[in-house]
């Protein structure tokens, strides 16, 4: 069995930890020919012969000028180069990047090569011998058929090379030796473009700092302002016409752009596809939930369309749409715009929770005990950051933020959370939010209305004696 890997190099030089673990699982596929592909610099070749000391036999580098700033399409497109040509039955790829955060490439990808698609994968079983079974971690258990591709969740942990190991041979390709066409590489093959980039302050709040005997008192302060969310989607004074949402759940953000909204049925992407041709829509809006993602990565490929991902806030002139979204992990906002009608998007649309959500970061880590008991004690959700998911704290599914789900609270409290931009992200359209934390100078408390320095157990302990 063949099964080319895809991977990407972070900003720090290293592996992306989706693609890691899509290479760690690729890897424990018993008598596996595993090769890896990615595209970028030649420098990048220092890291794929590192990788190939863990069991690949070789890796592919796709370098060249013409790749460069490529968007989710261009960059699917010119993968597929190299999976046309490797003809593997098992194309597996991370979930995510923490660069983009789009989770598009995967099943673009599968689009252009004609490949199975199974999204979100927490585990593998390959019974069959012409088909993988997969448990996913929204959408359930999914059969493919070979060829397949999967994009891989964080469900394992990369292996360390052996003392031993040898390295693998490293092949760079040009776009002259995959016979690409130009005009669909890099940045001229790119709908989408970027049209400026500024410092994410968004969701920053006045905190009051208060004593811990007074947290019940600001909870249920949050609980009677129910309805007084900040909604974050301020609408624009010029409309576009002939909008269209793909089910439900980006309606809100459908009204703060435009007065002529229809829907489209989220069914599957070649009758949405035949759906938009037929409609001719200006703008097509798809959630931010696992199926919404993924059919609209695959429908954009399919119509050879932009689509800008996880947007946090939409805007028009009346003639075109200017997408707003984080990007780097969230530290920045980036306007984006479409070169390509319809302009498409995923929104960040809100997942269903209590009213009241309470949060556990890294720093509840010895407190957990307690957080749980004072959530059931509130009838609360809970929620966790990304370190404390990756610290194997809490499930990922419980993971708000950036990487994770987005909830809209009456009140979040946020307990031991430092309050990194990525986590905000998933959180800033909460009623009330209540931080507590040993650190006065957590970025947390400019996210929050109530803010509380101590120690979590301490502040627990006064609130179940008062």
């Amino acid at each position: 069995m063949k099964i080319l890997v895809c991977i990407r190099q972070g900003t720090d030089g290293e592996i992306n930890p989706f693609d890691a673990c899509a290479y760690e699982a690729a890897l424990r596929i018993k008598g596996a020919q595993v090769t890896l592909v990615s595209m970028g610099p030649q420098s990048c070749k220092d890291l794929l012969l590192q990788l190939t000391r863990l069991g690949a036999k070789k890796a592919i580098l796709l370098s060249d000028k013409a790749f460069a700033g490529a968007d989710t399409l261009a960059t699917a497109y010119t993968l597929s180069l190299a999976v046309k040509r490797e003809k593997p039955d098992l194309i597996f790829c991370g979930n995510k990047t923490l660069v983009g955060d789009t989770a598009q490439t995967g099943p673009m990808l599968s689009e252009i090569c004609g490949a199975s698609l199974i999204t979100n994968v927490m585990s593998i079983d390959l019974a069959d011998e012409n088909a993988i079974t997969c448990t996913t971690r929204s959408l359930g258990v999914q059969t493919a058929q070979f060829p397949a591709l999967l994009t891989i969740e964080r469900i394992c942990d990369l292996r360390l090379p052996s003392i031993m190991s040898r390295q693998g041979e490293v092949e760079i390709l040009s776009a002259q030796d995959l016979s690409a066409d130009t005009s669909k590489t890099g940045l001229a093959g790119s709908p989408t473009r970027v049209l400026k980039t500024f410092e994410n302050e968004t969701g920053k709040r006045k905190c009051k700092f208060i004593d811990a005997k007074e947290l019940k008192n600001a909870i249920n302060e949050g609980i009677k302002k129910s309805g007084e969310k900040l909604t974050a989607l301020p609408v624009t004074d010029k409309k576009i016409s002939k909008v269209y949402i793909v089910g439900q759940s980006p309606r809100d953000f459908a009204n703060s752009i435009s007065d002529d909204i229809g829907v489209i049925e989220l069914t599957n992407a070649d009758d949405i596809t035949q759906k938009i041709k037929e409609l001719c829509p200006n703008v097509v809006l798809w959630g931010s939930d696992a199926l919404s993602k993924k059919l609209a990565a695959q429908v954009a490929a399919k119509l050879e369309l932009g689509l800008c991902a996880d947007c946090t806030h939409l805007e028009t002139d009346g003639q075109k749409l200017f997408m707003y979204r984080p990007a780097l992990l969230g530290s920045v906002i980036a306007k984006i715009e479409s070169l390509t009608l319809p302009a498409m998007a995923t929104v960040r649309t809100v997942q269903e929770a209590s009213p009241i959500v309470v949060a556990a970061g890294f720093g509840a880590k010895d407190q957990l005990d307690d957080v749980e008991k004072f959530a059931k004690t509130l009838g609360a959700d809970v929620a966790a950051t990304r370190k404390a998911v990756d610290h194997d704290l809490l499930p990922y599914s419980l993971q708000v933020g950036l990487t994770g789900k987005t909830v809209c609270p009456d009140v979040y409290i946020a307990l031991g959370v430092s309050g990194a931009v990525h986590h905000v992200a998933g959180m800033q359209r909460s009623g009330t939010v209540i931080a507590v934390n040993c650190d006065k100078d957590a970025p947390i408390f400019d996210y929050a209305d109530y803010g509380i320095v101590g120690d979590i157990k301490e502040v627990l302990a006064a609130f179940f004696d008062i």
